[in-house]
């Protein structure tokens, strides 16, 4: 028993590293030159790009309303829906009529009244008259039947106009809609006392068809505006954006722009206007307002992600010949999300790198791959060289294995008889084995493994 422990303690012995020397191949670092780096790559273009100016915004309604009673009375009925859309006229509530027609039929007994007293009047006065006439009374007592005729008429004119008064305010029991727009809740139900002085109203009318939005732009921003609008595009096409920026809520025109700059921000403030006929748009709603300023004809663009910044400012990498990669320092243009303008630096067909920039220097070769198309892998077999990769360093860490696959996969693994592993069967299979997995076998697995008690990650005995 100690014979078969000891001769495999110093097979152990043998085949582990000397102290203080690393593994073979440990001190050697890997040179991005010596095989082609994978990038991902894109053409330079040449189109039409068109210029937008982006802010932040807040949607506002046309007009916003507190519906509220024009007299004081006990609600009597509430005729609307709360998030109802009504019309302007609309009848929404109804405050209990009684006291105010009771009004109006006083004002009508005394207009009566009145008029009855004129009638008298005016009879009166034909018959002074013809009195007058026949020289039987004084002239003096005519001009003073005139007179009162005068304040009859006058007295008619005054209940006429109270009347008038009392019927509106009998129409002012019918509470109507002063806009077309959105209601809101509800702030007083049914039964309670409502008075003209009441702070919140009945409910809030806002008009959301068209609405507004309301935006904040630099003021370095306004000779590109301005200049569009002088040249006569004043309905500038402006464009609300979700809070995320992935869905376009409405599409409107520019309205107008504020007649001062605000000293604190610097920014001038914008009004667009929207149709909203999907009510996509809410009043108050956080926007991100996108606004087309200019069209560039024909420029050169290139993907976003290829421009790089250092020491030299701005650059990419151009793919040349033979797949080797230059740097190109570029003057931006303006950008609008993952398409950026190139006034200077790249032209139209160029090949520039788009992602794996961060393993490239100047003169690096690359091997060029599309977002979707998986990497080749550095050692892995390449077209046209039968794969030199696994059978070196495919990291199976079986040398059977690893020469069929090296030799283009014409050759197949060495067969072993039924029942022992290919590792068992290579006389460098427990070397080999323990390389692959990283831990090298102390005396104790070997010992055990002459028992036929081999721990977990330990490969068979050498037989």
């Amino acid at each position: 028993m100690l014979a078969v422990i000891g001769g495999a303690y110093a097979i152990w012995h043998a085949r582990a590293p000397a102290p203080g020397t690393a593994p073979p191949g440990a001190g050697r670092r890997f040179d991005p030159n010596v095989k082609p780096a994978p990038v991902a790559v894109a053409k330079v273009k040449s189109q039409d790009f068109n210029v937008y100016l982006n802010a932040l915004g807040t949607v506002t309604p046309r007009a916003s309303v507190a519906v509220r009673s024009r007299v004081d009375g006990q609600l009597a009925k509430v005729l609307f829906k709360e998030g109802e859309t009504v019309k302007a006229g609309q009848v929404l509530a109804e405050i209990d009529p009684r006291t105010f027609e009771v009004q109006v039929s006083q004002a009508q007994g005394q207009l009566a009244k009145d008029r009855a007293l004129l009638a008298n009047a005016k009879v009166d006065l034909d018959r002074y008259k013809t009195l007058l006439a026949q020289d039987s009374i004084a002239s003096q007592q005519v001009d003073t039947q005139a007179s009162l005729v005068r304040q009859y008429e006058a007295s008619i004119a005054s209940d006429q106009a109270a009347v008038d008064s009392a019927k509106l305010q009998l129409s002012f029991t019918r509470i109507t809609a002063p806009i077309s727009g959105r209601l809101g809740l509800r702030q007083v139900d049914v039964g309670n006392m409502i008075h003209t002085s009441d702070a919140n109203g009945l409910v809030l009318l806002t008009q959301v068809q068209p609405i507004d939005v309301v935006f904040a732009l630099p003021e370095t921003n306004l000779p590109a505006i301005e200049r569009r609008r002088k040249a006569g595009d004043t309905a500038m096409p402006v464009d609300a954006l979700s809070r995320d920026q992935t869905r376009k809520l409405a599409t409107g025109t520019l309205l107008t722009i504020d007649n001062t700059i605000d000293t604190t921000t610097g920014t001038v403030k914008l009004k667009a206007a929207f149709d909203n006929a999907d009510g996509a748009l809410f009043p108050n709603q956080f926007v991100n307002v996108r606004m087309l300023v200019d069209t560039l004809q024909d420029v050169t663009v290139v993907p976003s992600s290829a421009i790089q910044r250092g020491t030299q400012g701005n650059f990419v990498y151009v793919v040349g010949a033979e797949n080797v990669v230059k740097l190109a320092v570029v003057r931006l243009g303006p950008t609008d999300g993952e398409t950026t303008v190139i006034d200077k630096g790249v032209s139209p067909g160029d090949v520039v790198v788009v992602d794996g920039v961060d393993r490239l220097r100047e003169g690096q070769a690359v091997e060029t791959v599309t977002r979707d198309t998986t990497v080749t892998q550095t050692g892995a077999p390449r077209a046209g060289k039968g794969g030199e990769g696994r059978g070196k360093g495919g990291g199976n860490g079986r040398d059977g294995a690893g020469k069929a696959a090296g030799a283009g996969g014409s050759a197949s693994a060495p067969s072993t008889p039924p029942g022992i592993s290919p590792t068992a069967a290579s006389p460098q299979g427990v070397g080999a084995a323990a390389d692959a997995q990283g831990r090298p076998h102390t005396p104790a697995d070997a010992a055990a493994a002459s028992k036929g008690n081999a721990p977990a990650n330990a490969p068979p005995p050498v037989r």
